[in-house]
C-alpha cells in the first residue's frame, strides 16, 4: 500500500470569494496544508487581512482582484495570475450569494444577480483556470455547492436552482476533463456557522428547526467544510471525480 498524501506542499491553490466566512477559512486551511494560496475577491483590500494572517502563520499567500461576474475581467485576472505563479494546481470556487425569496416574489433581477455569481461566474472562472490545467494535464477543481442543490429548501428557489446547476456542471466537467488529469468535485454543506449566518442561527426558533433536520445534532463549522475541500484537492483524492460530497450531518440522507 502506498502512502496517503493529504498535503498540498508546493501546490498553488486559488480560492474565490475569499474575503470572509467559509472562503476566508479555506484560505487558512489550504495554506496550513502546504499550498501557496491565492485569495481572490472583488477588491484586494478585502483579502489583505487573510493574506497577512497566512504569512504570520508561516505560510505563503497573495491577493488577487477578481469579480466572477465580470467574465472578461476574470479571464484576464487568471491569465495574469498564471503568468506570475506559473500555474494553478487547485481551484476552489467558493464565491456565492444566498438570499431567501418566496418563489412568487422572485424578480428577474433577483434571479440574474444570484445566477451571475453562483453559476455563470463559477463556470467561466473554471473555464479560464482549466485551460492551463489542460495544457499541464493536471488539476483539482472543488466547487462549493450546498445541500440546497440536493434537496429543496423552502424560500430558496433561485438558490436551489443555482446549486443544482453547480452539481450538474461538476459531473459534466469531471467527465470532459478526466482525460487531462483534472478532477472536478463539489462539497455540499448544511448550515455553517460563520459571522454571516450567526444572526439566523442564534435565533432559537430557526436554530431549533434546522437542528431537528440534522441527525448529528449540530450546525456545521468552517473546519468541517475545509476538511472536505482539502481532501478533494489533495493527491489522496486522485480517483475521486464527479462527486458531490454532502457535509450536512445527514440532512440529505433522510
Amino acid at each position: 500500500m502506498g502512502s496517503l498524501d493529504f498535503t498540498l506542499t508546493d501546490q498553488v491553490a486559488m480560492v474565490t470569494g475569499a474575503s470572509r466566512g467559509i472562503g476566508h477559512d479555506l484560505v487558512l486551511a489550504l495554506a496550513d496544508a502546504g499550498a501557496r494560496v491565492v485569495a481572490a475577491a472583488r477588491a484586494v483590500d478585502d483579502v489583505a487581512a487573510v493574506v497577512d494572517e497566512v504569512r504570520t502563520r508561516g505560510g505563503d499567500a497573495l491577493a488577487l482582484e477578481l469579480d466572477v461576474t465580470d467574465v472578461a475581467g476574470s479571464r484576464t485576472a487568471v491569465e495574469q495570475l498564471v503568468a506570475t505563479t506559473g500555474r494553478i494546481d487547485v481551484l476552489v470556487n467558493n464565491a456565492g450569494l444566498g438570499f431567501n425569496h418566496d418563489a412568487v416574489d422572485v424578480t428577474e433581477a433577483d434571479w440574474d444577480e444570484m445566477m451571475a455569481v453562483n453559476l455563470k461566474g463559477l463556470f467561466f472562472v473554471t473555464q479560464a483556470v482549466a485551460r492551463p490545467m489542460i495544457q499541464r494535464r493536471h488539476g483539482r477543481i472543488v466547487n462549493l455547492s450546498s445541500q440546497a442543490g440536493l434537496v429543496g429548501i423552502p424560500r430558496h428557489a433561485v438558490y436551489c436552482a443555482s446549486k443544482g446547476g453547480v452539481n450538474m456542471l461538476t459531473r459534466e466537467l469531471a467527465l470532459e476533463w478526466a482525460p487531462y488529469g483534472i478532477t472536478v468535485n463539489a462539497v455540499a454543506p448544511t448550515f455553517i456557522r460563520t459571522p454571516g449566518t450567526a444572526e439566523r442561527l442564534d435565533d432559537p426558533g430557526f436554530a431549533s428547526d434546522v437542528l431537528s433536520r440534522i441527525p448529528v445534532g449540530r450546525f456545521g463549522t468552517t473546519d468541517d467544510v475545509a476538511a472536505a475541500v482539502v481532501y478533494l484537492a489533495s493527491p489522496a483524492a486522485g480517483l475521486v471525480t464527479g462527486t458531490v460530497l454532502p457535509v450536512d450531518g445527514g440532512w440529505t440522507a433522510q
